[in-house]
């Protein structure tokens, strides 16, 4: 902004600022009435200042004067490249007075600080901004009439911007720009935290929130914040209800569309994701990540009841129901309830009759995939449960589990009545129908 004497003549009428010269207030009222005079002759994309419109000029002749020494890269001017060099030599010039952080550029300094101030700067205008021009197709409401303009390229279809390389076409030529950056690689945009790059502003944006902890976006039924729009927008679906990706095969919803992706590769059994140190596969990247707990021991999820410790979230949260005893998951058809969704869909199946999961040697179906691995180990006679005191195996864990009892003699399975204890249940219903003998002897 122009910078003000002491004694100011001219004064904007809409916010108050006081110029010494006239073209100064003029130059300064654009930021009200968003008028954009200088436009160029070549893209017709308008600025407020004639400066501007120079600088955007040069994209056109690709006058790029200053090139890098280092990696060849050419930019507009002198302050573009000196910018540049610092992802070369990690210069950070910008320091943090509060707290010592130090950054490439004087705007991300400007963000970080706010950080520590709370500030949340809005434009000097911000509040003189009237909604006033609508589109006649759809009644959305711009502020400005260019934006206005740039709106209704979204219902004529035009594309006037294209690609030399691939052909795709483009309403604006900011989207061509951030097209080609797919053909050469260009990633102008880095974190001064981690040295990330992006190829667009807005995903750099993004990306600084995972070094702030800023979740901007809040929900209005339960006070969760997220760092993104879209992830609100797929947590409302919690609140509502709302299932809109659906699996052709079994019909199954989910509230996003990775989620659907996976589960489709339940029915297609592909497993594209491998764990470098056993060679396990997974239909999905979650499912590897958690996998890798497994060998590293990482359960970094904490039970403040009892101190059991989990591997993944929501394992944490379906055990805190042991101590709460919730069991929020209702069958529709009777009145079973349950604390896991998965265990309800698997319910559910006995009213449907339901068996989704088939043997490919004898045809055999089953409401479980546990069930038809189970079953599968009939044909192929593979018993991968052995025991390490005398090396029998089972088809099933918790054969396994039943056979350890031999040797540690523990009896878990105890008669109310005579108080005698058996290694397996089936033992004490056994047991307890000589009870019930007894009792009708007697009688």
């Amino acid at each position: 902004m122009e910078t003000r004497t002491k004694n100011p003549t001219h004064s904007c009428n809409i916010c108050g600022c006081v110029f010494s010269q006239k073209f100064s207030l003029k130059r300064h009222q654009r930021t009200h009435t968003g008028e954009k005079p200088f436009t160029c002759d070549i893209c017709a994309t308008s600025f407020s200042e004639n400066h501007s419109l120079k600088r955007h000029k040069l994209t056109h002749s690709r006058d790029k004067r200053y090139s890098c020494q280092i990696c060849g890269s050419a930019f507009l001017t002198n302050a573009d490249l000196k910018r540049h060099t610092r992802t070369h030599t990690g210069e950070k010039p910008f320091s943090c007075i509060i707290c010592g952080f130090s950054c490439s550029a004087s705007s991300n300094l400007k963000k970080h600080v706010r950080m520590h101030t709370g500030e949340k700067p809005l434009s000097h205008h911000s509040n003189f901004k009237k909604k006033s021009f609508s589109c006649k197709l759809c009644a959305k409401v711009f502020s400005w009439n260019h934006h206005l303009k740039r709106h209704l390229q979204i219902h004529s279809g035009e594309k006037p911007y294209y690609c030399q390389v691939c052909g795709s076409a483009f309403a604006r030529n900011s989207g061509l720009k951030l097209h080609m950056r797919t053909h050469t690689g260009e990633k102008p945009y880095s974190c001064d935290v981690c040295s990330s790059e992006f190829s667009c502003g807005s995903s750099l944006k993004l990306h600084m929130r995972t070094h702030t902890g800023e979740k901007p976006y809040s929900c209005q039924v339960c006070n969760s914040s997220f760092s993104r729009n879209s992830g609100l927008k797929l947590h409302m679906r919690t609140h509502t209800g709302e299932r809109p990706f659906s699996c052709d095969v079994c019909g199954f919803s989910f509230v996003n569309s990775s989620n659907l992706k996976e589960h489709v590769r339940t029915h297609t059994g592909e497993k594209p994701y491998s764990c470098k140190v056993c060679g396990s596969s997974f239909s999905g990247s979650s499912g590897l990540k958690i996998h890798m707990r497994t060998h590293t021991g990482q359960k970094p999820y904490p039970c403040e009841v009892c101190g059991s410790a989990f591997s993944q979230s929501s394992s944490l949260k379906e055990h805190m129901r042991i101590h709460t005893g919730e069991k929020p998951y209702c069958c529709t058809k009777c009145e079973s309830s349950f604390a896991r969704s998965s265990i309800l869909r698997i319910h559910m199946r006995k009213h449907s009759g339901e068996k989704p999961y088939s043997c490919k040697i004898c045809g055999s179906a089953f409401s479980t995939n546990s069930s038809l691995t189970k079953h599968i180990r009939i044909h192929t006679g593979e018993k991968p449960y052995s025991c390490k005191v005398c090396s029998s195996a089972f088809t099933e864990s918790s054969s396994l589990r039943k056979h350890m009892r031999t040797h540690s003699g523990e009896k878990p399975f105890i008669c109310q009545i005579c108080q005698s204890a058996f290694t397996q249940n089936v033992h004490l219903k056994r047991h307890f129908q000589k009870h019930s003998v007894d009792e009708r002897n007697s009688c």
